[in-house]
């Protein structure tokens, strides 16, 4: 059973329109929008007449395609993820897709995505390649960060970082071949129920930013977290916390949060995945 779960935060059914045709042309069983809407947005009343009246739908609907609506107290993005991460475990699920609402793709991706974990037990995770809408990639696979790496991000000049931002984004690989990388982004990832369940769901400390960073080397201790290039989705990338103060304040919150769980300068586990990583890279390259 593939299950999925979408967050959303004041968005309409439009907003969605993407991401809701792609899992009904893929075998995902069971959708969860959890809706942290702070405002009145209709996003309930849309989604009904949507199941109602929508042609494709209720053709998907036949086969056993089911999509729930939940209104859930704003606790942050992995708090209301894991509403719907608690509610797949109770349904069985085997494998489930944490996905941005700006996010779609073509019917190809979750079923090669499935197969590929069903042949290697030892992956716990996997983000496809992600195109942005003119077709150009997105650096989303990364080393897991240090400090420098992501307030430097903040608050030093592009050309001051570049080189160093271009090697933790690790641009140098391509972004053409599969890579087992510790930190992958949370706009889509596949993950493997059973992995979740042993090693734990969001952690809930991060109201929105790093969860993703985290939960992932969490992960990777154990298992396999994969950057797969065979296949891509499109994702309307924003960096709101970037152009917004209040978001860049929540950033900066979840930066610290992050260091203070996992180490500021001395994080032997960041340095010796970090090393593996890079490592394979220049074996790969003949270096």
């Amino acid at each position: 059973m593939i299950t999925a779960s979408i967050v959303t935060y004041n968005n309409n059914l439009l907003d969605l329109e993407g991401i809701l045709r792609s899992l009904l042309i893929s075998p995902v069983q069971k959708v969860w929008v959890v809706d942290h809407s702070d405002t009145f947005t209709g996003l309930e009343g849309e989604l009904q007449e949507y199941m109602r009246k929508d042609d494709e739908f209720l053709k998907h609907e036949e086969r056993g395609f089911r999509l729930e609506y939940i209104k859930h107290a704003n606790k942050g993005y992995g708090s209301g993820h894991n509403v719907a991460l608690q509610k797949a475990l109770e349904e069985g699920s085997h494998y489930h897709l944490v996905v941005n609402p700006d996010v779609w793709f073509g019917a190809e991706v979750i079923p090669t995505l499935w197969r590929l974990m069903e042949e290697d037990e030892t992956i716990a995770q996997v983000m496809p390649k992600v195109l942005f809408l003119n077709g150009s990639v997105q650096c989303l696979a990364k080393l897991l960060p240090t400090p420098l790496d992501l307030f430097g991000r903040f608050f030093l000049p592009g050309k001051l970082i570049a080189k160093r931002n271009d090697r933790f984004e690790l641009k140098h690989s391509g972004y053409d071949k599969t890579m087992n990388v510790p930190y992958l982004s949370g706009c889509f990832m596949f993950l493997r129920m059973s992995a979740l369940k042993s090693e734990g769901l969001f952690d809930e400390r991060f109201f929105m930013y790093i969860e993703d960073t985290d939960l992932t080397r969490r992960l990777h201790v154990k298992y396999k977290t994969l950057f797969f290039p065979s296949v891509c989705i499109y994702h309307r990338f924003s960096r709101l916390s970037y152009h917004k103060w209040r978001l860049l304040l929540v950033h900066i919150t979840s930066v610290i949060k992050y260091f203070n769980k996992w180490g500021w300068i001395y994080d032997s586990q960041r340095r010796r995945f970090n090393k593996r990583l890079l490592s394979e890279l220049k074996a790969y390259k003949g270096e």
